[in-house]
């Protein structure tokens, strides 16, 4: 019997690693992966030193292949990782309501002092500064990246801008479509929603499998 095929999930900003507890339960019980935490600080760490991070974490485990699954910053903290060492043996990514196009959110959080210090260094860089479509399109042609949004528009981020169009109350859809991914799917969960709910999960799993997502025909 092989080995199962290795999958490492990431958190988002604010968040500890335990949060992906049930993407990870789910992966390993419903679909036999071989499941892992990574965790990284979301607030003190800048974007390129939690990018490292997670390339000698996937260096130490010394998978043969790995997938990763990351929640809002963590699918940034993955592209930017592949984009720094793009020889890290990963084969397909999925983003669950990552900002990979800006937020407007978090934008308008930093311009205060107290909005920024609150956002972290990672979000700053990855995100408001220069966020994945301005440097991740070489990862898009080199590996299969797909998108899960969120359309339930229930979240913090509805406390400090007005969205337009469909979100998950913190990231627009919008701002999940990045140029070059393999699939992009909605589905009516909000934000903090994306890693609690099995449909979600059961989609990500699929796309892990297969390199796209199910629809009904």
């Amino acid at each position: 019997m092989s080995e199962a095929m290795a999958v490492v999930c990431l958190h988002g900003v604010w968040m500890p690693g335990a949060v992906m507890t049930l993407v990870k339960r789910r992966l390993e019980n419903e679909y036999q992966y071989q499941a892992h935490l990574f965790s990284y600080p979301s607030i003190r760490g800048t974007l390129d030193e939690n990018a490292r991070s997670l390339a000698e974490f996937i260096a130490e485990h010394e998978f043969d292949k790995v997938h990763l699954v990351g929640h809002s910053l963590g699918g940034v903290v993955s592209l930017r990782m592949l984009a720094l060492q793009p020889d890290t043996p990963v084969d397909r990514v999925v983003c669950l309501g990552s900002p990979l196009c800006g937020s407007r959110a978090a934008s308008h959080l930093s311009q205060t002092d107290w909005g920024n210090s609150i956002l972290g260094k990672s979000v700053t860089e990855g995100v408001v500064d220069d966020s994945a479509n301005q440097w991740a399109r070489d990862v898009c042609a080199s590996r299969d990246i797909g998108v899960i949004a969120g359309t339930v528009p229930v979240g913090v981020g509805q406390l400090v801008t007005s969205f337009q169009g469909e979100n998950d109350g913190t990231v627009a859809v919008a701002e999940t479509r990045l140029p070059g991914v393999k699939d992009h799917i909605c589905m009516p969960v909000n934000h903090k929603g994306l890693v609690v709910s099995n449909n979600v999960i059961d989609q990500a799993a699929a796309f892990l499998r297969r390199g796209e997502f199910l629809r009904e025909a």
